[in-house]
Order: structure tokens, then sequence, then C-alpha cells
């Protein structure tokens, strides 16, 4: 990284770097909360490609902040971690509280594919993907919503209405991770 991206990420506040539109908060008593979500996570595929349409190679290899994945990194993310989402909700929908596989995002991000790939192929992928996800997401009940799984590596049950809303966050968060930079970096 060059001297002028070393200050420019000193400058500015780690946490506001990690996390531009917050932590995540679950909004239990927002009636509208799980129809939000949804529609924020039909969206977020156009949204994201919007965000990464006409960026250089030289763009999609800088990272957000320092120490962070490459915008290309997460691009590729986004698609691995929903995949594991839309499989845990099929799980949760088809089993009782079953403990779901928890996998290394983290070295997920550093495989070849990741650093590297075509980011067209993983925004395809989550096109996709959300529009399959989104449709099953609808024809969810309200006692469907209370349908849980079990999460080994936090040791905690989550209800889906909860995970419905924290996938949205998710969405935002790392588009916000690539209109940030953006936006810092007059791109």
């Amino acid at each position: 990284m060059d001297l002028y991206f070393k200050e420019f990420y000193m400058t500015d506040n780690i946490e506001q770097l990690k996390y531009p539109i917050g932590k995540f908060r679950y909004e239990a008593s927002n009636p509208n909360e799980i129809s939000n979500a949804i529609e924020s996570i039909s969206a977020l595929p156009a949204k994201l490609s919007l965000a990464v349409a006409g960026l250089s190679d030289i763009q999609l290899n800088t990272p957000y902040r320092d120490g962070g994945w490459t915008i290309r990194q997460v691009i590729h993310h986004i698609p691995d971690s929903h995949l594991n989402a839309y499989i845990r909700f099929k799980l949760a929908m088809t089993e009782i509280n079953p403990s779901i596989r928890p996998y290394d995002e983290a070295a997920w991000a550093e495989c070849k594919d990741a650093k590297n790939g075509d980011i067209t192929d993983s925004l395809d992928l989550l096109d996709a993907l959300h529009r399959r996800w989104v449709s099953f997401l609808k024809s969810f009940s309200n006692e469907d919503l209370e349908r849980t799984y079990f999460h080994p590596a936090h040791n905690k049950q989550s209800k889906l209405r909860e995970i419905i809303s924290m996938y949205a966050w998710h969405g935002d968060h790392h588009l916000a991770h690539i209109t940030s930079l953006k936006l810092r970096l007059n791109w």
C-alpha cells in the first residue's frame, strides 16, 4: 500500500471503516422489519453491480480499509456467505433446530478465486441466488419465522426472523464498504 493510502486510512476512524452503517441491531418491535429486510436482500444484487460498474482491476484490488479485504474479495464474499445462509434457512425449514456448519470466511476470502477471480461470476451468482432466496423468504408464515437453527461456533440458537434481518444488514454493510471507499477516494 502506498503512502497516500496509509495516511488516508490512518486518519479515519477504524470503527467507521469497519462498520460504515453501524453494527447489526435487530429491531424486533418494528412491524415492517421482515418485509424491509426481504426488500433489502432483493435489491442488493442490482445495487452491488451498480456500485462496482466500471471499476478497474487496480480499484477492485484496493482494500476498503487498512488490513481489510479488497473490493474484489468483498464481492466474492457476499455470495459465499449468502449461499451458506440459504442452506441454513433450508435446514431450519426442514429440520427441528438443526446445528449448522460454520465456515472460516477469512480463509475463504484468501482462496485464489476470491483474490483474483472475475467479479462477474459472483455478481451473476448473487443475482440468481437472491431471486431464489427472496422467493423462499416471501413464502414464510409467522410460524416459519419462529423456526430456529443452532450455530455451534456462537453456541447460540437463532430465529429465522432475526437472521433475515442480519443478512439484509450484511449485504448493506458490505455494499457500504465499497460505496464509502469510492466516496473517500473520489472514484
